[in-house]
């Protein structure tokens, strides 16, 4: 009985040392492509992105919640949680056409920067995003910097390596618009979608040369992914051209090279970006962090 319970008390030791994120990180940085289908990652012409891919963990077959739009897999990506429960159920929802199973002291369904404001009082976070649907979807009253790009993706890269370099936030949410305009203008597997996604790898490496002169690339993480793909020329579909997304993370602790092979849901970035932090996840989410990038 004796080494029964001594060996089941070393399997939970070992279990939780596996799981304690690492120690270095002080900064996290989310990159969200709006309409990047999953289908394009590997095929696309995007040597900055692709070299977060060689120098962390990533996947082509993470997966968006239904509808594949955008404000319901935004609201789903930043709160752990899928429609049901935080109830954001169109392209263009503002607020739930379903009652939130649960607010917080902000009026709104629990995001990251609720989370983090809640349970890091004093750490740093900044939001740039492009699409104005974003700002409807998290607590502007817990965020020390807010930037409305007003659909100029080059102006909010900019204006995020701008805050990286002098601000250096605790995390760094930058939303860009394309390559999801391009693919309702032209079509999705377009030679201008990939043209397209070749100057969201340029707005990428901005940010990654902004961590670089800031002198925080060895403890920054920065994590890449999409609310949603597309076909033709639209998205809200099931096809997997619609449903797969991108999931990129690279930074201290990450498995190099690795192709990812544990199942990705998009509210699982909520999930994963609290463990990182080492915060405490809402009862209400139900996205799980993940964890094989940082596997033996």
């Amino acid at each position: 009985m004796k080494k029964f319970l001594k060996s089941t008390i070393l399997l939970l030791c070992i279990a939780v040392c596996a799981q304690a994120q690492p120690k270095k990180i002080k900064h996290v940085i989310l990159i969200g492509c709006d309409g990047f289908g999953g289908y394009a990652l590997q095929e696309a012409n995007m040597p900055n992105l692709k070299a977060l891919m060689a120098n962390g963990s990533w996947t082509d077959k993470a997966r968006c919640v239904l509808p594949s739009s955008s404000a319901v897999n935004w609201a789903s990506l930043l709160m752990g949680a899928g429609p049901t429960e935080h109830g954001y159920t169109e392209w263009d929802s503002k607020v739930p056409e379903i009652p939130s199973v649960t607010k917080t002291s902000y009026g709104i369904f629990p995001t990251i920067f609720s989370v983090i404001r809640d349970q890091k009082k004093t750490a740093k976070t900044a939001i740039v995003y492009s699409w104005n649907g974003i700002g409807y979807l998290f607590e502007k009253e817990a965020v020390n910097i807010v930037v409305n790009g007003k659909e100029k993706d080059d102006f909010c890269a900019d204006t995020a390596a701008a805050i990286i370099k002098k601000e250096k936030p605790y995390f760094t949410f930058l939303h860009l618009d394309e390559p999801d305009n391009t693919g309702h203008a032209i079509g999705h597997r377009t030679p201008a979608y990939y043209k397209q996604l070749e100057l969201v790898d340029q707005r990428i490496g901005k940010i990654v040369k902004a961590v670089k002169d800031a002198g925080i690339a060895d403890e920054t993480i920065i994590l890449v992914t999409a609310d949603h793909g597309g076909t033709g020329k639209g998205h809200g579909g099931k096809s997997l051209d619609e449903v797969q997304i991108p999931w990129i993370i690279s930074g201290p602790g990450v498995r190099k090279n690795h192709e990812i092979r544990d199942v990705i849901i998009t509210y699982d970035t909520a999930a994963t970006l609290a463990w990182l932090m080492g915060l405490q996840q809402p009862q209400s989410w139900r996205g799980k962090p993940v964890l094989e990038p940082f596997g033996k």
